[in-house]
């Protein structure tokens, strides 16, 4: 299914206001120099990963506003809270970072009875949190992000007093936060209802991240790192021309600007992007083909 990155954009405008910022307004937090630490589990692994993910779009983020940082990638796959709080030590403080974002809470529900309940889940969370500030490392909490896009679904449910303790924690502790609940549940609710009814519009399978997703999260951390909206349209449109962040059909990687310009010759044509292009590198072997003989 082709999901159109264009009409999705404004829906993730309108649900950035969901992001909390801390700070003086103007302040961004994180400095040059300085490095953060991203502690996850695959969506932020697979965040790291991407050319377009949302760990590189935030260090993409910072560098086109003048903010020069290293990443510190901390994300495995299938992760819970008891997982993440055993390698805190090897992975996040040993390395020290100065932030750390932590997003933790997907697995821990949708892994059922294999997952952590809500109390082991808050101490958990905590003894990370204390953990890294003990070793003088800024944290952020993000929210985690829904279990399907269906927010009304069970899972999604049982997740509302997790992201409770979260809000409710780093107000505690006067820690920034990102609410990327709230903003998904915000941009899904501006999507049009038969645009949802077609398929996912965040995400690839319902949890990991599309490109979509990823710039929704993208935009929620660096608002929380203090961002005002003229350094997010300049975040965002520095991400348009990252090469490689988009694959169509068996082509290699192009930039999602380039992407762009290929929905609208589609919807021109009233065709498919994936099916436009495979049409093309067809046409292009073939005649390569018959020049060959």
């Amino acid at each position: 299914m082709r999901i159109h990155i264009r009409s999705i954009l404004a829906c993730l405008v309108v649900a950035a206001c969901f992001s909390a910022v801390s700070g003086i307004a103007g302040e961004i937090l994180v400095k040059s120099g300085e490095s953060i630490a991203f502690l996850g589990d695959s969506i932020t692994a697979q965040g790291a990963d991407k050319p377009l993910g949302y760990v590189r779009l935030v260090v993409a983020g910072l560098e086109t506003n003048g903010v020069h940082v290293k990443s510190v990638p901390a994300g495995i796959s299938g992760h819970k809270s008891n997982d993440m709080l055993a390698r805190l030590q090897r992975d996040v403080i040993d390395k020290k970072p100065t932030w750390m974002t932590l997003s933790c809470g997907v697995n821990d529900v949708w892994h059922g009875a294999a997952g952590v309940p809500l109390e082991s889940y808050k101490t958990n969370i905590t003894a990370i949190v204390e953990k890294a500030l003990a070793a003088d490392i800024r944290v952020m909490i993000l929210t985690a992000t829904l279990i399907g896009e269906d927010v009304t679904n069970r899972n999604n449910q049982i997740a509302i007093p997790y992201n409770d303790f979260l809000r409710k924690l780093a107000k505690e502790k006067n820690l920034p936060i990102a609410d990327l609940n709230a903003q998904e549940r915000a941009a899904l609710a501006a999507i049009d209802e038969s645009a949802r009814k077609r398929g996912n519009q965040l995400t690839g399978d319902g949890v990991h991240m599309n490109i979509n997703g990823d710039q929704m999260m993208a935009t929620g951390i660096l608002r929380a790192f203090g961002l005002d909206d003229g350094q997010i349209a300049r975040a965002r449109e520095f991400w348009l021309n990252i090469p490689g962040g988009v694959i169509v059909g068996v082509q290699p990687r192009i930039s999602l600007k380039e992407y762009q310009l290929l929905e609208t010759v589609a919807d021109k044509q009233k065709r498919n992007v994936d099916a436009m292009v495979n049409e093309a590198v067809a046409v292009a072997v073939s005649n390569l083909v018959q020049s060959a003989k």
